[in-house]
């Protein structure tokens, strides 16, 4: 290397052909900096030996923020009450309870339609309507007094009737032998009718209920033919040609 070369390289001012340009920019930006440095510590130490101003400084206080309104707290959820136990099952009686009957419903009330008033009558006709009560009345009397004749005069008969009965009866037991009646276990009965003239004697005979005696029987058959002609009825309108006669071993 020459000693020009050499001088070019070390030489810091040296423009040369613009080779290394990076460190021209370091070196005026050094430059730059110990200026400004320079300058600050000045303006500090000027700063220091001027007496200090007093600085009277307003304090505004800012409006304070409006109040935040809360909002209202929600309702409380309303209270589930637990629902209540099922009822316990009615246990059912063996036997089923028979249900009471059902009241009859009341009938209404008929309404009866008002009675007309009765007609005006005139004394004729007062006179004509008392004479024919009187006279149904006197009718009714009298049938009443004929119906009471009449049965007083059946229940007459009838014991006359009965009388003549017996009568004949006892004519006939008259006949009938003793030691036959006397035969006989019991006291049972036989039944005969008898058919009679009117003049009293006996016309036929027939047994229409046996004794369970024969031999009491044809005794009794016997007796009432053999007591023909019969006693005659008290009256004459007693007389019946057919009489129904019973008769048993022991009456007397």
């Amino acid at each position: 290397m020459s000693a020009s070369a050499a001088a070019d390289r070390f030489d810091p001012f040296h423009y040369g052909s613009g080779r290394e340009p990076g460190r021209v920019r370091a070196v005026g930006l050094s430059f730059a900096v110990h200026a400004l440095l320079v300058l600050v510590i000045f303006v500090g130490v000027r700063f220091q030996s001027t007496a200090p101003q007093t600085v009277s400084v307003e304090l505004w206080e800012p409006p304070s923020a409006p109040q935040r309104v809360e909002p209202p707290p929600p309702p409380a959820p309303p209270k589930v009450e637990p629902p209540p136990p099922p009822p316990e099952p009615v246990a059912k009686p063996d036997i089923a309870e028979k249900a009471p009957p059902p009241k009859p419903k009341p009938e209404p009330k008929k309404v009866e339609p008002p009675k007309p008033a009765p007609p005006k009558r005139d004394a004729e006709m007062d006179r004509i309507l008392r004479e024919q009560l009187a006279q149904e009345q006197a009718a009714a009397q009298e049938r009443q007094l004929r119906n009471l004749a009449a049965r007083e005069q059946a229940s007459s008969q009838a014991k006359a009737l009965a009388t003549w009965v017996d009568k004949i009866r006892v004519a006939i037991r008259s006949r009938i032998p003793i030691a036959i009646a006397d035969a006989v276990q019991g006291n049972p009965e036989a039944v005969f009718e008898v058919t009679i003239l009117p003049s009293m004697d006996v016309a036929a005979v027939r047994m229409t209920k046996s004794s369970g005696n024969p031999a009491y029987d044809e005794a009794v058959g016997r007796a009432i033919r053999s007591a023909s002609p019969l006693p005659p009825p008290p009256q004459r309108d007693l007389f019946q040609r057919e009489l129904e006669l019973r008769f048993r071993p022991k009456d007397k």
